[in-house]
């Protein structure tokens, strides 16, 4: 069985994310941050904006991880865990909880997954749209 070698999520495709993101968010007037990881859960890029309330660094991180994790969008992720939802008592391995609110998306290239963006601060449909924006523009 041969397979096709694929491209990985370099360090500029990941900056070329957060850029976008950010300047997404910062057209909506909303101060966030972004984590973008590789597809073995590395941390890639990182930007905080000062303006974004304190925690919203770590909720990017925990939504780029969850997003990678389970290869979805946290978005589509939210009714699966709710009491009685499919994933409720979904057991990690990671060492952090997982966070299932909208703004985390994975990143995929030729059909399979090579990373994850997260991003927090705004409304999670906000995050959502930042996210998936930045995604898109990167191909």
């Amino acid at each position: 069985m041969t397979t096709t070698a694929v491209t990985p999520l370099t360090v500029q495709d990941a900056e070329a994310l957060v850029t976008t993101a950010h300047r997404a968010a910062e057209a909506a007037g909303v101060a966030v941050s972004v984590t973008v990881l590789d597809a073995g859960g590395h941390l890639l890029a990182f930007r905080r904006d000062d303006r974004a309330v304190l925690i919203s660094g770590e909720t990017s991180t925990r939504k780029a991880y969850t997003a990678l994790q389970l290869d979805a969008p946290t978005a589509d992720l939210v009714d699966a865990v709710q009491p009685g939802g499919l994933f409720h008592t979904l057991p990690t391995a990671l060492d952090r909880p997982l966070l299932f609110i909208a703004g985390g998306v994975p990143v995929h290239r030729d059909g399979r997954l090579i990373g994850a963006i997260g991003v927090g601060g705004g409304a999670p449909e906000q995050d959502h749209v930042f996210a998936t924006t930045a995604v898109e523009k990167l191909g």
